[in-house]
C-alpha cells in the first residue's frame, strides 16, 4: 500500500466526514432511520454505527503507527464475524444514532490532533496482520484516505436510501 501523496485534499475530506454525514442526515425521523431499502442492506441507522465504529477500529492502527511502527496491528477478532453479525452483537438497530455521530466528530478530531502533533505521521506505518497470516505495511496517509473515502460511501447510499423512502 502507498501512502497518498495528495495529503491535504485528503484530509479535508476526513475532516468534513462528519459534517458531510450529519447534512446528510438532516431532519430525518425515527422511521425514516429504520427503513429498509428495496435493495436490501442496512437501514440507515444501522450504516450510522458502521461508520462510528469502523473509525474507531482503524483508529487503534493508526495510534500503533504513530507509537510504535515495529508493532502489529489486527483484526482478525473483527473479521472472524460477517459485518452484519457485529451489527446485530452491538444492536445497531435498537441503538439512537446521536452519539455514533458525537463519536465520529470526536474521534476524527482526536485523529486530526494526532496528525498536526507527531512529526511525518502521514507516512508513518503500521505492520497490518492480514486473516491470511500475511503482513502488510500500512501507511498512516492510506488509512485516512480509506476512511475518508468510507464516510463518502455511505453517504451516498444515505441519500440512495433517503430518496427512495
Amino acid at each position: 500500500m502507498e501512502t497518498p501523496e495528495n495529503k491535504t485534499e485528503i484530509i479535508a475530506l476526513f475532516e468534513q466526514g462528519p459534517v458531510i454525514l450529519e447534512d446528510a442526515l438532516k431532519g430525518i425521523d425515527e422511521t425514516e432511520l429504520d427503513y429498509l431499502p428495496a435493495k436490501k442492506g442496512w437501514t440507515i441507522r444501522q450504516i450510522v454505527h458502521h461508520l462510528a465504529d469502523g473509525d474507531d477500529l482503524w483508529k487503534i492502527g493508526i495510534k500503533i503507527a504513530l507509537g510504535n511502527e515495529k508493532a502489529e496491528f489486527n483484526l482478525q477478532w473483527y473479521s472472524a464475524y460477517q459485518q452484519t453479525d457485529w451489527a446485530k452483537f452491538w444492536n445497531y438497530e435498537k441503538r439512537p444514532i446521536e452519539i455514533s455521530v458525537s463519536f465520529l466528530k470526536a474521534s476524527r478530531a482526536h485523529i486530526l490532533q494526532l496528525l498536526e502533533s507527531v512529526d511525518d505521521a502521514w507516512n508513518k506505518t503500521v505492520r497490518f496482520l492480514k486473516p491470511d497470516g500475511g503482513i502488510e505495511i500500512v501507511p498512516v496517509g492510506f488509512v485516512i484516505q480509506m476512511q475518508s473515502n468510507h464516510v463518502v460511501h455511505h453517504v451516498k447510499r444515505i441519500k440512495e436510501i433517503r430518496q427512495e423512502f
